[in-house]
């Protein structure tokens, strides 16, 4: 039973977390756990407290109230021990830019214990960066740049990745790059990734999970993709494309009418049941199909329709 406890130990958990500078409250009373070996997307407007929650998170400012714990330890009590796990990147990675990408490396494993030319090694073979590793900085796209700030914070094999909206500046080859190194982290590297962005397109793709915040507060967190057999047992809205809806929603007693048919909430096992119903009452049934709702409008329903960019 240890083990099992271990295993849904959160990476980092976030309680009751707020930030007030004057009269302003940033953030307010922010409660959140990140769970490990996944790409967790925090997702909210330009505005809305989420660079200001990672600044808390790595250190950079106090909390005002409440504590957060990276793997045990508390960033306001213990910030050594807890930011030991941590590799981040704040808004833009800052190098040397007259230096090479791996004489930058070097630069940053110094600083690091245990860190040899082996994992600097690891670490640009991770992010692709093999190529061009002995260019200077200055030579670099955006997209190069943001691959050699990740290597950087990979090096002392952090347990949790924090990136403030990496996508930033991207073009599109560049964004997928980096949703393809992000995956290969969680599975090679064990490595949780806690990733903002007011992207919502690229956070659907990217992550397994998003936590959204609006006006400096938690609205609510949505699993993107299914966790072991999670999706076998859930109920999703699902279209029955029949010849005679009419009939066939007089027959379930529930539902809505739809043109071609009918629209119900069913688990996977309700839905073989409600087919075989149908088909043995005569009505045809053409098609069934889940009706999956994007990020986009489950984001506007949360928040109300308030903008995001």
């Amino acid at each position: 039973m240890s083990n099992m406890a271990e295993v849904v130990k959160p990476v980092a958990s976030l309680m009751g977390v707020s930030k007030t500078i004057g009269s302003k409250t940033l953030v307010s009373d922010l409660t959140l756990d990140i769970p490990p070996g996944q790409v967790f997307g925090f997702l909210g407007p330009n505005g809305a407290g989420k660079t200001t929650t990672i600044r808390m998170m790595v250190g950079l400012i106090s909390i005002s109230k409440g504590d957060i714990l990276i793997c045990g330890r508390s960033v306001k009590d213990h910030f050594e021990e807890a930011i030991a796990n941590v590799g981040a990147i704040v808004e833009n990675p800052e190098m040397y830019k007259f230096l090479t990408g791996y004489q930058n490396l070097r630069q940053y494993a110094r600083m690091v214990r245990g860190v040899g030319k082996e994992r600097i090694d690891e670490v640009i073979k991770l992010v692709g960066l093999e190529q061009r590793i002995h260019d200077k900085v200055k030579t670099y796209s955006l997209g190069m740049r943001q691959r050699l700030g990740v290597a950087q914070a990979l090096l002392h094999r952090p347990k949790l990745l924090i990136l403030d909206e990496p996508t930033n500046g991207l073009d599109p080859q560049g964004i997928r790059e980096l949703r393809d190194y992000l995956r290969r982290l969680c599975i090679e590297e064990g490595t949780t990734v806690f990733v903002s962005s007011h992207l919502l397109s690229e956070m659907e793709l990217m992550c397994d999970s998003v936590a959204i915040i609006q006006n400096g507060k938690l609205v609510d967190v949505k699993q993107l993709k299914a966790v072991g057999d999670s999706i076998a047992v859930s109920s999703v809205e699902t279209l029955f494309d029949v010849d005679n809806p009419q009939a066939a929603l007089e027959l379930i007693g529930r539902g809505q009418l739809q043109p071609g048919g009918i629209v119900l909430e069913a688990g996977r096992e309700e839905v073989a049941g409600l087919n075989a119903r149908l088909v043995a009452a005569g009505i045809k049934v053409y098609g069934i199909r889940t009706l999956s709702r994007s990020l986009e409008d489950q984001f506007l329903e949360i928040t109300g329709g308030e903008g995001i960019v």
